[in-house]
């Protein structure tokens, strides 16, 4: 009887221990600090649609669907130069460059 009991004891106590989460860190190890994250914040740039030029000095561009040559603000944006290439704008101390492709054509 005594033996029985004993069987019944331990079957009773088996799903309690194999609740234990395997993959859960262990209890005597303490947790990483949480670094707190960044403030800074994503800029959403403008989007360059095209690029017209008349000479190699007199062009103008298109982005988000006005058109604007150099010296023009768009958004907070000033246009600082307009390239056949590209066009440089400036918020700020900040300069970023727009392209319209990359012009490593591969054949």
């Amino acid at each position: 009887m005594v033996r029985v009991a004993m069987l019944w004891l331990c079957l009773l106590t088996l799903p309690s221990w194999a609740a234990q989460d395997p993959t859960a860190p262990l209890s005597w190890m303490a947790p990483a600090p949480v670094q707190a994250k960044s403030t800074s914040r994503a800029v959403s740039l403008p989007l360059l649609q095209s690029i017209v030029c008349e000479s190699e000095r007199d062009c103008v561009a298109v982005i988000d669907d006005q058109v604007v040559a150099r010296g023009d603000v768009l958004r907070g944006f000033r246009v600082q130069k307009v390239t056949p290439e590209a066009v440089t704008l400036a918020q700020g101390t900040r300069q970023w460059q727009l392209e319209l492709f990359n012009l490593d054509v591969k054949q």
